[in-house]
């Protein structure tokens, strides 16, 4: 039987942490590139996203953020944008929240643009037990019964 020569496998790869937690340098976007929000994740690397030209384009994660930073629906991203197909783009940045409101703060972002916070599908408003499941008594009802 072969000696394991190496020092652990994918869990010890995956319970390192890259340091992520420290402040970055806020990356604007340059000529070939755009900025653009998560649609939905579409699996095996892929995810349809809203560019902010308008365009809905779908994006390839690049193998170096693959399994490394976690993107879902609603994130701010940075696209690469390709010569030779329009509607296809890759994944480069992924805009932690305070980087994506200091974007919108700088006037890169359209100001209509809705970041994480709005994505989550309206859960804050109260229910006031319309088609409810469940009956609600008095104390007077309790005693009756």
């Amino acid at each position: 039987m072969p000696k394991n020569k190496g020092k652990g496998g994918k869990n010890r790869k995956r319970g390192k942490n890259e340091a992520d937690d420290e402040k970055r340098e806020l990356v604007f976007k340059e000529d070939g590139q755009e900025y653009a929000q998560v649609l939905r994740m579409l699996g095996n690397g892929r995810c349809e996203a809203m560019c902010i030209d308008g365009t809905k384009r779908l994006s390839h994660i690049r193998g170096k953020m693959h399994k490394k930073v976690w993107i879902a629906a609603g994130d701010i991203i940075l696209v690469g944008l390709r010569d030779y197909q329009d509607d296809k783009a890759d994944v480069i940045l992924k805009y932690m929240p305070d980087e994506a409101r200091l974007l919108k703060a700088y006037g890169e972002l359209p100001e209509n643009t809705r970041l994480n916070e709005g994505i989550t599908g309206g859960l804050d408003d109260e229910d006031d037990g319309a088609g409810s499941d469940y009956i609600e008594f008095e104390d007077e009802d309790i005693d009756k019964i």
